[in-house]
């Protein structure tokens, strides 16, 4: 289930970028056809999807993210 955040999108990707190594925007990714987040900035009604990727054997590698506008 996709949780959606009301927040200021690039200080939230900011923050993934400080905890996971690898931040990706990938518009066309595979992973986000069923994002964990969707964040909503609050001031401008920008959206956008992201969702962890992992390895088979569930090791967190990194986030992929797209920005919809």
């Amino acid at each position: 289930m996709t949780t959606v955040l009301k927040r200021d999108v690039g200080r939230f990707l900011k923050e993934m970028k400080v905890h996971y190594g690898d931040v990706w925007r990938m518009p066309s990714s595979k992973y986000l056809l069923k994002p964990d987040f969707v964040v909503v900035d609050p001031k401008t009604g920008k959206k956008t999807k992201v969702s962890f990727v992992s390895l088979d054997d569930g090791e967190v590698v990194g986030v992929v993210y797209d920005e919809m506008g």
